[in-house]
Formats: C-alpha cells, sequence, structure tokens
C-alpha cells in the first residue's frame, strides 16, 4: 500500500503519556530498561546514525518521475487522499489524545472567560484532533472550525454521531487556493492547528498556505504545529525512486509527504509574521517491547503567535 508503512505511529502515541522531554534514557542503560517504556526523549545520535541516515535519503532522493507524473501527483492530491480515505475510513489514524499534554493551550480552564473561542484546524482528517478537543472541553463557548482538501474525509467526519453542529462546522477547502471560501471572518480564531499537514502540500506553495492561515488568526491568537522532521524513520524507509523533489517524496498510494528541518519551520513562519514561541526537534525512540524493536522518529513541535 505505502513506503511509509510507521506512518500512523506518528499519530499513534500512546495516552496518557508524559510532555515531551520527560522520559530521558539514562546513560549506559541495560536492554531490560530499554525497553521498560514505549518510548524515550531526547534520544542524541552518534555519528555513524547520523551519516547512515544521510546516506540513505540521498539514495532515496533521485528525482525520477517525469515532469507529467509530477503534474498528475499536483493535480490529483485531491483524489488520492479520496481514495485513501475510501479504503481506511476512520481505522487508520489513532485519535490524538496526547494533545493535551503537548499543547495544553487546546484545554485551558475557561469557566471564567465570557467570550465564545474559536479553534480551526487545517487538514482535519476524519477528526483525530477535533473529537479530543470536544470531548475533552465542556466549555460551552467553545466552537471547532475544521476542513480537509479530501470531501471523503470531511463525510467521514460528519458521519460520527460525537458530530455536534452546535460545537463544530467542517467544510472541504484547498488550502493551496488563491481565495479560501470560510464559514467565519478573517481575524477570529483564537487557535490554529497544523498537525501533520503541512508535510502533504507542495513545498513551493507552503509559503502561500501559511500566509492565508496568518489572516484567519486574531491578533494574539496562537498556531501549533506538529510534523515530520529531516530523517524520521519514515523517510527512511522510503523506496528509491519516490522522490518528487528534495525531501518531498510520493508514496504508492498518491499521497505526498515531506520533512522539515528547524530552520525551515522558523523561516516560513517568521517570514508570514509569525513571532516563534517554541521550535523543538522531538528526537523520539520508540520501543516494540513485544517484539523487541527499537524505531528512531523525528518530528517538529512548534507554536508561533500573531502579535
Amino acid at each position: 500500500m505505502s513506503d511509509i508503512p510507521y506512518i500512523d505511529e506518528a499519530e499513534g502515541l500512546e495516552a496518557p503519556r508524559p510532555q515531551f522531554g520527560g522520559r530521558e534514557l539514562p546513560a549506559g542503560a541495560t536492554a531490560k530498561t530499554l525497553f521498560s517504556y514505549n518510548a524515550w526523549d531526547n534520544v542524541q545520535w552518534n555519528t555513524e546514525q547520523e551519516e547512515l541516515a544521510r546516506l540513505r535519503v540521498s539514495s532515496n532522493s533521485n528525482i525520477t518521475f517525469s515532469k507529467e507524473e509530477i503534474s498528475n501527483f499536483e493535480d490529483s492530491a485531491n483524489i488520492f487522499w479520496d481514495e485513501f480515505y475510501n479504503i481506511h475510513n476512520n481505522r487508520f489514524f489513532k485519535d490524538r489524545h496526547w494533545l493535551f499534554t503537548e499543547f495544553p493551550e487546546l484545554a485551558p480552564d475557561y469557566t471564567e472567560a465570557p467570550q465564545r473561542r474559536t479553534i480551526f484546524e487545517i487538514g482535519c482528517g476524519v477528526g483525530n484532533t477535533v473529537y479530543p478537543i470536544l470531548e475533552y472541553s465542556k466549555d460551552p463557548r467553545l466552537f471547532i472550525y475544521c476542513c480537509d482538501f479530501s470531501s471523503t474525509a470531511i463525510s467521514i467526519l460528519k458521519e460520527n454521531k460525537a458530530y455536534d453542529q452546535d460545537r463544530c462546522h467542517a467544510f472541504v477547502l484547498d488550502a493551496t487556493a488563491d481565495d479560501w471560501n470560510l464559514p467565519f471572518d478573517e481575524e477570529s480564531v483564537d487557535i490554529l492547528i497544523l498537525i501533520f499537514v503541512l508535510s502533504a502540500i507542495n513545498p513551493t506553495k507552503m509559503t502561500h498556505v501559511i500566509a492565508k492561515a496568518y489572516k484567519t488568526l486574531k491578533k494574539g491568537g496562537l498556531l501549533i504545529f506538529r510534523d515530520y522532521g529531516r530523517y524520521d524513520l519514515a523517510q527512511l524507509r522510503i523506496k528509491p525512486g519516490r522522490c518528487l523533489a528534495e525531501n518531498f517524496y510520493a508514496r504508492r498510494d498518491g499521497t505526498r509527504v515531506y520533512f522539515f528541518t528547524q530552520e525551515e519551520i522558523t523561516e516560513l513562519f517568521t517570514s508570514a509574521g509569525f513571532t516563534e514561541e517554541q521550535n523543538i526537534m522531538d528526537r523520539r525512540l520508540q520501543v516494540n517491547r513485544g517484539k523487541q524493536l527499537t524505531m528512531y522518529r523525528v518530528w517538529i513541535q512548534a507554536k508561533y503567535r500573531k502579535i
């Protein structure tokens, strides 16, 4: 199906879990210690690991697609994502209950706040972020807008019995389009969510998407971000011949993925006018205790403020 069999692990961290950075592997740890938890934070790579990762990416990064094929991946992106959700429905990604440990701003105590609070998620898929927030927060003043490129994903999201039109409005949106037809006013959003979505967009269009997202936020509004980092396991496992551009690939199912550096994220968001509050390289060693396997994951987690 896909060249990236571990894509779901970016979504499927177990809950509850400590906030990132709270569980570091002790120096000189034994195998027994290593396999005593499902994940370890801030795992540093040695020179050999770094070089091996660089060589693997170099070997799988020759652009082998023709211009016509590259254009087809771009022009048919919505079709590929519709097919993805037609196949997997709501069973592929896990609900992101870890959100509240990493981004506590999503569920603060707003019992004393008289005004309505608005959250907007771009690339909501079938609701793996939306529904945990709705479940966790009982604030009657909270309202969530969410959109996705895939009309199939939005249909599945709305079929969920937890979908409540008094608290949520889901709609189809191509975030790369020149004009956004939004069901709310510009500069009205308190928190904007970009979780594992920017990586699916053509890198040449990312600046446009971020600039449009900036306009939706109120002054003082917060953007939260999490996505794939350079040399993540998913990138290292891609087979040669799937590269579209530097660090940008097409999976066999037609969906695409980009792998970021921290510096790229800083440049993308601050160039759009955001102020950086957080930019963390989440280097995590995930452990499969049953199979005694280790998996090195690299994600970037960030927060940006509209001042």
